[in-house]
């Protein structure tokens, strides 16, 4: 952005991904006719929404913690994970947002992001990727193997999430007007 001579950022306070796309949206919109904005959490269902142990829109930065590194991640949600009982059924929620010539268009969904939920556990896989250090604790309910191990691409969960996709594609078409 400071390479366009935008140097400020937007206060992301939303409640909720949705909120905090839609604040993206609005502020980029003032140097930009057209802008879309993301924002995404993560959430135990063994946790209610303003249980302060929930990771939500700060994944990186729980409990108002400091940015946490890769292996603090791992370490951090290992232990909670272990204090939770060693498992819990998680799920990402985005939260999309399209600024349009002046028009927003806003895209969150609960339930269908539920239903890619998966499990995470506070063993860690031997191996992470570096940026995704969660994906060595989260496995995929079906197969019982570690994100970073997955190679099935035809899993139950994967099928959701394809369907869960293909609803975020019909929404930019109609936010951007792009006729099918």
């Amino acid at each position: 952005m400071k390479d366009i001579e935008i140097a400020s950022e937007p206060e992301e306070n939303g409640k909720t991904p949705e909120e905090n796309a839609i604040l993206k949206a609005k502020f980029y919109g003032q140097y930009f006719d057209t802008v879309i904005c993301n924002d995404c959490g993560l959430y135990f269902e063994e946790l209610s929404l303003d249980d302060c142990r929930q990771p939500g829109l700060n994944v990186r930065t729980p409990m108002k913690m400091q940015r946490l590194s890769d292996e603090q991640m791992i370490e951090y949600y290992s232990k909670l994970i272990k204090e939770l009982g060693g498992r819990v059924s998680a799920f990402y929620l985005d939260g999309i947002a399209v600024y349009n010539h002046g028009k927003i268009y806003s895209f969150m969904d609960m339930e269908n992001a539920r239903k890619t939920g998966f499990d995470m556990i506070d063993k860690a896989a031997p191996k992470y990727l570096p940026g995704w250090p969660l994906n060595s604790l989260s496995i995929n309910r079906e197969t019982r193997k570690y994100f970073v191990d997955e190679k099935d691409t035809n899993s139950k969960e994967n099928i959701f999430a394809k369907q869960y996709k293909k609803q975020i594609v019909n929404f930019l078409k109609k936010a951007l007007n792009i006729a099918d």
